[in-house]
């Protein structure tokens, strides 16, 4: 079911609706809020319905992680930017906290289980470690194994979750911040259609993210990088993907920042004199 929350971050013209990867409680809702204040946030089952139901314009856009600090890249989701007509209009930093997370009234003594994301348990790999006579099991999301655990009635299992999850599905928080590492932070994009109104803060846009593929010859990706130098831009990340059904052939993710547009117009123009392929994911200001 949709949530409305609300917070004190005044709501952007013409975004009601997001949707998440996930289920309400998680940490791409704590990032939708963060970047949107009172919308309505519509969890998805996969990534893959989260980009579908922006396409059908069932919602306004799409809130993802596309890096975090300590796990790295999310592949799947340069692979959808790719893939479909959408744009990233803007990006946030959110730290990552984790919680132990149970029903009210369960201590520590009775937890036999602690389920969550198989990521967010290998974050909190020290802690756990130190649990007598617990098991850590994989669930398909942070939030999900807090709400499976209060509608299931668990008292024997925890989740690993964020705060917000305990408040969504009153739950209670046993331990707060077990992550193994407190400089924890996840990048999050905010998604659009490609065709969707251009937000009001484009004129204030310092970065841009960019794919491309190199023709096959000797030197091509050292040359687009030095047009990028020559172009006089901020290279801030560099990713590679492999192309499906072209065995060796890969797609290289760039995001860049640049001191104007016409600036980061020179930078595309660059790009294409050694690139077959060059597609412009979004222009945005910087987090």
């Amino acid at each position: 079911m949709p949530l409305i929350s609300k917070t004190s971050r005044p709501q952007t013209p013409s975004i009601q609706r997001i949707a998440i990867q996930g289920e309400c409680g998680s940490n791409s809702h704590m990032a939708a809020l963060a970047m949107l204040g009172a919308v309505e946030v519509v969890p998805c089952s996969v990534s893959a319905e989260v980009i579908q139901a922006v396409l059908l314009k069932e919602v306004d856009g799409a809130v993802l992680p596309i890096e975090n600090s300590l796990h790295g890249s999310v592949a799947e989701h340069y692979d959808l930017l790719l893939e479909y007509p959408v744009r990233i209009d803007r990006e946030s930093l959110l730290r990552i906290r984790h919680n132990l997370i149970v029903a009210p009234g369960v201590r520590m003594a009775g937890i036999h289980s602690v389920l969550s994301h198989p990521v967010a348990l290998s974050q909190c790999r020290h802690y756990l470690a130190t649990l007598d006579r617990v098991h850590a099991l994989p669930f398909y999301d942070t939030a999900g194994s807090v709400k499976h655990i209060m509608e299931k009635g668990l008292r024997d299992t925890a989740g690993v979750a964020p705060e917000l999850a305990a408040k969504e599905y009153g739950a209670e928080i046993l331990v707060a911040g077990i992550e193994d590492h407190t400089e924890n932070y996840t990048r999050f994009h905010l998604l659009q259609r490609a065709d969707a109104p251009r937000p009001g803060g484009l004129k204030q846009a310092d970065k841009l993210s960019v794919a491309f593929a190199l023709q096959h010859r000797p030197g091509t990706l050292v040359a687009a990088l030095q047009r990028l130098a020559e172009a006089g831009v901020d290279l801030t990340k560099i990713e590679s993907r492999p192309v499906p059904g072209k065995p060796w052939e890969y797609v290289f993710y760039v995001d860049f920042r640049f001191t104007d547009a016409a600036n980061a117009d020179a930078a595309l123009l660059a790009l294409k004199r050694d690139c077959s392929m060059v597609k412009e994911l979004g222009r945005y200001s910087a987090a």
